[in-house]
């Protein structure tokens, strides 16, 4: 008698692990943030959606943020996210709604990165981390010497912070905010050793026998074209580096290369803040050569 043939086991695949995402802030249309966080966790085997929030989008968001940032954050976590990418205007604003700050956005007091755990709602910030990581292997043998910073805001805040740890022997902090910048000023001298931070409000009398300048406000972007200060005040033994990257080739690098100053461009900070936030969200080491491959992919292609 033959055997009854039995039907082969179907076998089902694993379902892929879903992580859902999102970024809030102003004039984000051309932000490459999501495409490289869905491209990364692709790689990782994750299925990963990542949710633009512009607030410039609807009319009157802006007006009314004080009380639409909690709604949005409230949203966020009903709907499951993982977490969200903070940025302008919000890193400073969100700080009142979350549950906890990681040590090192409570120090910088700015939000980039919010993620959802256990109920609770957690800030960091990886401006810091994410700008050093590029200017490091940018201009490894930069002179820290006497380092200007345009903006005393939430990524400025950030990367004064980061250039101190780095060793910089004096920052001058440049912000039309006096309150703002003395502000800041006071709080990284009362951590980083008092006198090595300067606050200004105009930039020339900053940038008098300094070696270096970086830039992070928002000046620059494709929404607000133009240059953060006057270009004569740029000189070839300045290093200069920037936060805006898009567009990636902003006015201000564009005048300090015609000059001969030595640049870093946005992109390297961007591709730095991207990997600190996937591992955060998603608990995996992201790929640091193959994310900024991706990212200089991205910008070649025209979608910066």
């Amino acid at each position: 008698m033959n055997a009854v043939a039995q039907p082969s086991p179907v076998l089902v695949a694993p379902a892929a692990r879903k992580v859902l995402l999102g970024l809030i802030g102003s004039g984000i249309g051309q932000s490459l943030t999501p495409v490289m966080q869905e491209e990364e966790a692709r790689r990782h085997g994750l299925q990963m959606h990542y949710q633009l929030i512009d607030l410039d989008r609807t009319p009157g968001a802006m007006a009314r943020l004080p009380a639409l940032l909690p709604e949005l954050l409230d949203a966020a976590r009903v709907m499951g996210f993982a977490g969200l990418n903070i940025t302008y205007p919000c890193k400073q604003a969100v700080i009142p709604l979350l549950d906890a700050l990681s040590d090192e956005a409570q120090a910088m007091g700015a939000v980039n990165t919010v993620v959802f755990k256990d109920g609770r709602a957690i800030g960091h910030n990886t401006d810091g981390s994410g700008w050093a990581w590029g200017f490091r292997r940018t201009l490894p043998d930069a002179d820290l010497g006497c380092v200007v910073l345009l903006g005393a805001g939430g990524a400025g805040s950030a990367i004064a912070h980061a250039v101190l740890r780095m060793g910089a022997a004096r920052l001058r902090i440049v912000d039309n905010d006096a309150p703002r910048s003395r502000g800041l000023g006071e709080a990284l001298n009362a951590l980083y050793g008092a006198g090595k931070v300067q606050a200004f409000t105009e930039a020339a009398p900053a940038l008098q026998g300094a070696t270096g300048l970086i830039h992070a406000t928002p000046t620059g972007m494709a929404k607000l074209p133009g240059l953060p200060l006057d270009a004569a005040l740029l000189r070839p033994s300045l290093w200069v580096s920037e936060v805006v990257y898009f567009p990636l080739e902003t006015a201000l690098l564009k005048a300090a290369r015609a000059i001969g100053c030595r640049v870093v461009d946005g992109g390297t900070m961007a591709v730095g803040q991207a990997i600190g936030a996937f591992e955060l969200f998603t608990g995996l080491p992201a790929d640091p050569v193959r994310v900024q491959r991706h990212f200089r992919q991205l910008v070649a292609r025209g979608l910066s």
